[in-house]
């Protein structure tokens, strides 16, 4: 731990954390290591991991305390818990009840920050102070940390968020003053909490993209964006939020829990057949649809593009590594 320098903005960071220690240690140097003219308060909020998390926690606690590691900011205060709690988002809002910074972020703990995000951060906020959310670019990486795609980030439009993932989390950050003026998280959701965040502060806040990198996101086996034992709630928590806040239920939204739906129940030689899947999912979305919305809804005349019509016949994973990307280059 290290002395904050009084006049310097200071970015509290969360990170939740369980069973992920193969992982951790890229997330905790990629705080610890941001260089520039802030203080960071960084919690890590471990849910009682049985793997070696704790000891990669309490390593980098000992080489901050004993200056063994080169802080490169105006000071980082070190803090961290391991206890059981009710999930990752029980763990962040524990987190968040400790942070002290007026700028805030969290970063799971198999994420990275790429240098300079946090000042980035703090500059976009000096320059535009009435901006409640700000966010930057992102690459999707592995297991072994080689790029697999780009995260689609656009300029902030609120109506969009409801049929597009427009913003990534790990690269997201917001003032203290409207993520309380919202509420915080919504401690009901399990998979979305981020999104809805979004919502709710795009709702009365301005949000600014900026373009430029400013983390990765990692993809793999156990991750709740792609596992499969969670996939087809967090797409139905997804479709449940965004019904709630827009009073509509977007077919692209149908459409993926339907074709995860498809996917698992049909049988097993029909379900390794792409263009099976997919016309048994337009099938079941064009039916759910018509119930969820009491008939067609306008918006959804918007969304039956090409680019979405040649989404239905590739996997998740494609559509969100887009693998025809230009940038992907070896590792971050």
């Amino acid at each position: 731990m290290t002395n904050s320098v009084p006049g310097f903005p200071v970015i509290s960071i969360i990170t939740p954390s369980y069973n992920q220690g193969a992982f951790l240690a890229a997330t905790i140097e990629s705080v610890i290591g941001q260089e520039g003219d802030f203080s960071i308060d960084y919690i890590i909020v471990d849910g009682g991991s049985s793997d070696n998390s704790v000891d990669i926690i309490k390593s980098y606690d000992a080489r901050l305390h004993n200056g063994e590691w080169p802080v490169s900011c105006r000071g980082i205060t070190y803090r961290w818990v391991s206890e059981r709690d009710k999930g990752q988002t029980d763990a962040l809002m524990n987190g968040f009840r400790m942070a002290r910074g007026e700028i805030q972020a969290w970063l799971n703990s198999d994420d990275t920050y790429l240098g300079g995000a946090l000042q980035s951060a703090v500059d976009l906020f000096r320059h535009y102070p009435e901006t409640g959310l700000m966010y930057g670019d992102a690459n999707y990486i592995d297991a072994e940390g080689s790029i697999i795609g780009s995260y689609r980030s656009e300029e902030f439009d609120l109506d969009k968020l409801a049929s597009a993932n427009i913003i990534c989390q790990p690269a997201a950050f917001f003032r203290r003053d409207p993520f309380e003026a919202v509420g915080g998280l919504d401690g009901t959701l399990d998979f979305v909490m981020d999104f809805d965040l979004w919502i709710r502060i795009g709702s009365r806040f301005p949000c600014r993209h900026l373009p430029g990198l400013l983390a990765t996101y990692r993809l793999h086996e156990t991750s709740k964006t792609i596992s499969n034992d969670t996939l087809f709630r967090n797409s139905e928590e997804a479709l449940a939020v965004t019904i709630r806040h827009f009073g509509w239920a977007p077919l692209t939204r149908v459409y993926t829990s339907c074709s995860i739906l498809c996917k698992a129940r049909l049988p097993d030689m029909l379900a390794r057949n792409r263009f099976a899947v997919a016309v048994a999912a337009m099938f079941c979305s064009f039916i759910r649809s018509l119930y969820l919305n009491h008939g067609i809804h306008r918006n959804d005349l918007k969304l039956l593009t090409g680019t979405n019509f040649r989404k239905l016949f590739k996997s998740r994973l494609e559509i969100m590594t887009d693998h025809n990307n230009d940038n992907l280059s070896g590792k971050p």
